[in-house]
């Protein structure tokens, strides 16, 4: 088959596409998906680098994010059939004509959602739905305010939508006019270009001087910094990345003074991404997040948006455009035709 291929710890743009043979056997609890669409992430040209806090062992194919077709099913796997249009979060593997997949965290998918827009709803909308709704993380109520920062990018979009399912008044930020547009046509009630002054003064005016319950951030850096001076008493932030580059600290005088959460959300965790893999634990949740996900697809309550679909031998493009911050929504890679 053909695939992305990964000899050694590397920068992204070094890979090359080439001929190798399909992952396999199948261990009992593993799944065998005839690959359509992989996605196309910031993170997994960390991972081909050596700089993510997992490594797959050499080689490997690249990309945790796949939609497509079982083909095959392990002698433990009941939940999943031979002809299933899924999607799932994998260890690695989705840029490649197949990948091997624990039945755990892959999803059916219905029919009207297509392979392009379901890749990214493991991972930007699964992340975004457990940020926000989850009791010990962001746990939006209706009629509080949520501030969504990165409103553009994949798990921006999904936060803004989410968000106004839950009832909440979503500001949201973006850096340039198209992107500030594009959180707007995601349901945000007030956009702010963080770029031109900031923006703690556009969201404590938007909030007659309160400021915010909830701060969803996967930017970190001066956004951490400047989301606490935004917060309401008792309000939540939860750092999901660090698109600045930058780690940011919390202050702990201003956590005690406001009675501010800080409430970390790490979606990799669930999926078997760290030392401690716990994906079963929490398949039974992850599966029953992914059914109310699809519903609100079918019911045209999300809608996600794909920013760019390249073929599988043009993926130095499409990471190019991840890298180069010229995205909104998902980047993903066609394998097969749909």
């Amino acid at each position: 088959m053909k695939g992305v291929w990964v000899r050694d710890w590397t920068e992204f743009k070094n890979l090359t596409l080439e001929e190798i043979e399909a992952p396999g056997p199948l261990k009992s609890n593993e799944v065998r998906i005839d690959t359509y669409v992989a996605g196309v992430s910031f993170a997994a040209s960390l991972v081909v680098a050596g700089r993510y806090q997992r490594k797959p062992p050499l080689p490997f194919v690249p990309g945790t994010e796949v939609a497509g077709v079982v083909s095959e099913i392990g002698s433990d796997v009941s939940r999943l059939r031979v002809g299933d249009r899924v999607c799932g979060a994998i260890d690695w593997g989705a840029m490649g004509e197949q990948a091997i997949a624990q039945d755990a965290t892959v999803f059916t998918i219905p029919d009207s959602v297509s392979f392009a827009q379901a890749v990214g709803l493991p991972t930007s909308y699964m992340t975004s739905m457990a940020g926000l709704t989850w009791p010990h993380i962001l746990n939006v109520q209706p009629g509080q305010t949520l501030l969504v920062h990165g409103g553009a990018g994949g798990v921006g979009l999904a936060a803004i939508e989410i968000g106004k399912i839950l009832g909440a008044t979503v500001i949201a930020t973006a850096g340039a006019d198209d992107k500030l547009e594009a959180t707007r046509d995601a349901g945000a009630d007030f956009a702010i270009n963080y770029r031109e002054n900031g923006f703690r003064t556009a969201v404590l005016e938007l909030t007659n001087g309160l400021g915010v319950d909830a701060v969803y951030d996967p930017v970190g850096g001066d956004v951490f910094d400047e989301s606490l001076r935004c917060l309401a008493p008792e309000g939540r932030i939860s750092p999901i990345g660090f698109a600045a580059g930058r780690i940011p600290s919390a202050p702990a005088n201003i956590l005690l003074v406001k009675n501010i959460s800080v409430c970390g959300l790490n979606m990799g965790y669930y999926y078997g991404w760290s030392p401690n893999d716990v994906r079963y634990q929490y398949a039974e949740r992850l599966q029953q997040m992914m059914e109310t996900l699809t519903g609100w697809c079918e019911s045209g309550q999300v809608r996600p948006r794909v920013a760019g679909l390249f073929p599988l031998e043009n993926f130095q493009d499409a990471m190019r455009m991840v890298l180069e911050r010229k995205s909104i929504g998902r980047v993903g890679l066609i394998i097969r035709d749909e």
